[in-house]
């Protein structure tokens, strides 16, 4: 290869080219005053020594601004005594943190989120989104986003993060002009009303030793509950497991319900907290958690709100007093969903899942032993203590045990969170609890747990909806978010919808996950599908992939492959 050997010549003589900085000049990015001061006055009092705060941080600085500056970047650094490159790096892993760069424009004041995930997309995303662009003022953009758990009220839009259900351009529209930004808490049980009907004895019963972590322990493995938020591991087993390592230990509550189809968590949520918050401060009793850290999806600003609320009457009541709360707010990370990752960003790190073992339950939030349990495990806690193991386990059907809250949305009458049998199939949801199939649709498939689960067809809707049934035919059933797809759904349209969300929500960690999502994004584009290459792809990210976002990103690709072939134009043949 030749060289051009006059250009660096003429470079190194250039104005400014290899000009050597003057000993007193600082290097990087200067703080400027008045960034500093508006950031520390923002903040207040708050700790600045606890690094495990920025994301909170960050989210002070994005809600005031509606954006986040290099300037309060490189302010939020110096207040905290860390690098700046730590700080840019987390504000830009996380999809709901606008990074401005110097000389960059802000984005516009007003942003409208519109949910492209797969329900919404069987509802009219595409034309509702392409209606807002075409109507959007200078002051308002528009903007793509993934699941935001309101899948039974398809199509969904955000307006300044407050939901819009059924959207409408004009719905949308009159949202934005008439400033309807204060978020809007529906009824609820609150700390009175839940308290009077003798809701806390089982804890207070717990903080007077009036029963032992054993005894609990034993009804919950009794009633076989397992985790509900999407791997199934027995519950008992897990307390035993954290307590059998060495104090002191924390805990994690798992409410950033990301997976597509999936709404059960902020349904609790909004209408009982006090279930779900008995329930974690018993398990934080039984494990001796000294701190409880509940990270919440930010797409939920009503159940933030609630929390809010309701965790500041049950810690005035001193029913807390054996443990610490603290909430807080996801950033629009699906990574985050995962325990380990969960757990980079409770420690105020990017979302990354970590290589394992040691597994959390061992070396977890400041690499001390923790307990990470779903939203609706720990709202059945109560029930079943009060009612004992029998009550949980005489519910199922189809081998399947206790009760399940499904969350069940597309092609049906009355989608919603449906509490039925453990075990119930599909076609049995459809008919006994969502009044049957939209008119005129007929019931072709069925996502049985969310984007990751895989796709059945309805020739296989009589298999029970419950872990380890489904398996076998390559899906899960994962955290019970079933989506009901008909004749009138493209199953090719379903699975790139699928891809593309899991390649815009990989973390980037590894390769198989990053690369192999946006290459089979590409393949699933063409007109023809070349199926060889698309199942060695597969293959690799089921093998190779760190966590499970990448292991089952393939499942519905596979799916449609081997149950919707007459479907698909394609080359090759899988291996």
């Amino acid at each position: 290869m030749s060289h051009n050997t006059s250009a660096p010549v003429t470079a190194k003589f250039s104005p400014g080219f290899g000009k050597k900085r003057k000993k007193y000049e600082p290097k990087g990015r200067q703080v400027q005053p008045h960034a500093l001061q508006e950031v520390s006055v923002l903040l207040g009092d708050v700790d600045l020594n606890r690094r495990d705060l920025l994301i909170e941080h960050l989210h002070v600085i994005q809600d005031k601004f509606g954006h986040l500056s290099a300037a309060h970047l490189a302010a939020l650094a110096e207040l905290m005594k860390i690098s700046q490159t730590e700080v840019y790096e987390v504000a830009t892993f996380y999809a709901h943190f606008d990074v401005v760069k110097e000389n960059q424009t802000p984005p516009a004041s007003k942003t409208i989120r519109v949910c492209e995930s797969l329900t919404c997309m069987l509802s009219g995303a595409e034309k509702l989104i392409s209606e807002l662009e075409a109507s959007a003022s200078a002051n308002v953009r528009v903007v793509r986003a993934p699941c935001m758990g309101r899948c039974q009220s398809a199509p969904v839009a955000e307006v300044q993060h407050n939901p819009v259900d059924h959207a409408t351009t004009t719905k949308v529209n009159d949202a934005i002009q008439q400033e309807l930004f204060e978020t809007i808490v529906p009824e609820y049980q609150n700390f009175v009303a839940y308290q009077a009907s003798g809701g806390y004895d089982l804890l207070e019963s717990c903080l007077a030793n009036q029963k032992k972590p054993e005894q609990l322990i034993d009804i919950l493995t009794d009633a076989k509950l397992r985790g509900l938020g999407g791997a199934g591991f027995p519950t008992g087993r897990k307390w035993q497991f954290v307590r059998s390592y060495q104090g002191p230990r924390v805990m994690a509550v798992n409410a950033d319900e990301g997976e597509p189809g999936t709404f059960k968590d902020r349904h609790y949520l909004e209408s009982n907290p006090h279930n779900f918050l008995q329930g974690m401060l018993i398990a934080a009793w039984a494990v001796e958690a000294k701190t409880v850290f509940i990270y919440l999806r930010d797409e939920y600003p009503a159940a933030r709100k609630i929390l809010q609320t309701e965790i500041a009457a049950l810690e005035a009541a001193g029913l807390s007093r054996h443990t610490t709360i603290e909430l807080r707010r996801g950033a629009g990370a699906y990574i985050c969903g995962e325990e380990s990752a969960l757990i980079e960003s409770v420690e105020g790190k990017k979302g990354l899942p970590r290589h394992r073992p040691p597994y959390v339950a061992e070396v977890g939030i400041y690499n001390l032993p923790t307990l990470v349990q779903n939203v609706e495990t720990l709202y059945w806690i109560p029930e079943i203590i009060n009612h004992g193991a029998e009550w949980f386990t005489k519910e199922g059907r189809n081998g399947g045990v206790g009760l399940r809250s499904y969350s069940v949305s597309g092609r049906v009458n009355n989608p919603g969170v449906k509490l039925a049998p453990a075990g119930i199939t599909v076609k049995e949801l459809i008919e006994e609890y969502c009044g049957g199939m939209v008119d005129g649709h007929d019931f072709k498939a069925y996502l049985p747990g969310g984007a990751s689960g895989g796709i059945l067809p309805a020739n296989m809707g009589d298999l029970p909806l419950e872990f380890g049934q489904l398996e076998a035919h390559g899906c899960f059933v994962g955290s019970h978010a079933v989506v009901i797809l008909s004749n009138a759904d493209d199953m090719k349209e379903v699975a790139l919808n699928l891809m593309k969300f899991f390649e815009d929500e990989s973390c980037g960690q590894c390769t198989p996950c990053r690369v192999g999502t946006e290459k089979a994004v590409a393949l699933m584009q063409e007109p023809t599908w070349n199926l060889s290459l698309l199942d060695s792809l597969s293959s690799t990210m089921r093998d190779a992939s760190i966590c499970g976002l990448g292991q089952a990103a393939s499942n519905p690709l596979s799916c449609v492959i081997k149950y919707f072939p007459e479907e698909i134009n394609s080359t090759g043949g899988a291996q």
